[in-house]
């Protein structure tokens, strides 16, 4: 039985989504097809209707989160500029929000074990970098300096963000998160 376009587009849109947020939460091995398929709603049986196989699937979904967490960061720039950002990024709801947050504090260490998801991943850092070359206050001239100090400030907002995640002591965790933004904020 073949579906509109429309509803095909859409189901695979929910299978993106899901498993975004699903690959976030548990980590690439921690997620089987199934369980994806059962978060749409969908069977297990149409899966390899949209995808070749469970890597091609995180490839894909790391590259479609990388274009709406670049979005995101986009507007919230442009609408209320970068310190808002630094906020939102460096708090205790995205700590405690993996599979709502950044892909690159939640899959980091499992990208460098899955090598069909390091190209989604390098871009996503890339295109990071490039952002935040764009609109962090520059402290030095060069262009090389401003693109040292991007690396820099995203090293440090996913490490304390990786860091609060992990320690068991949420007031160490916060004030992780508070020396990242007072850095940032320098």
């Amino acid at each position: 039985m073949r579906y509109p376009p429309e509803e095909t587009a859409a189901k695979h849109r929910r299978i993106l989504e899901e498993a975004g947020r699903l690959f976030r939460e548990r980590g690439f091995a921690g997620v089987s097809v199934g369980e994806i398929m059962k978060a749409t709603g969908l069977t297990h049986g149409p899966f390899y209707n949209h995808f070749a196989s469970k890597e091609a699937l995180m490839a894909e979904a790391l590259a479609d989160l990388s274009t709406r967490t670049h979005a995101d960061f986009d507007r919230i720039v442009a609408e209320q500029g970068i310190a808002a950002y630094l906020d939102l990024y460096l708090s205790r709801r995205h700590v405690d929000s993996a599979g709502a947050g950044c892909l690159m504090t939640a899959l980091a260490a499992d990208t460098a074990k899955e090598p069909a998801t390091r190209g989604a991943f390098t871009a996503h850092v890339k295109g990071a970098i490039d952002r935040l070359m764009r609109v962090l206050p520059r402290r030095r001239r060069a262009e090389a300096d401003a693109r040292a100090e991007a690396m820099l400030a995203l090293a440090a907002m996913v490490g304390a963000v990786t860091l609060a995640r992990a320690v068991d002591d949420p007031a160490l965790g916060d004030e992780i998160l508070a020396a990242a933004r007072h850095g940032l904020a320098d």
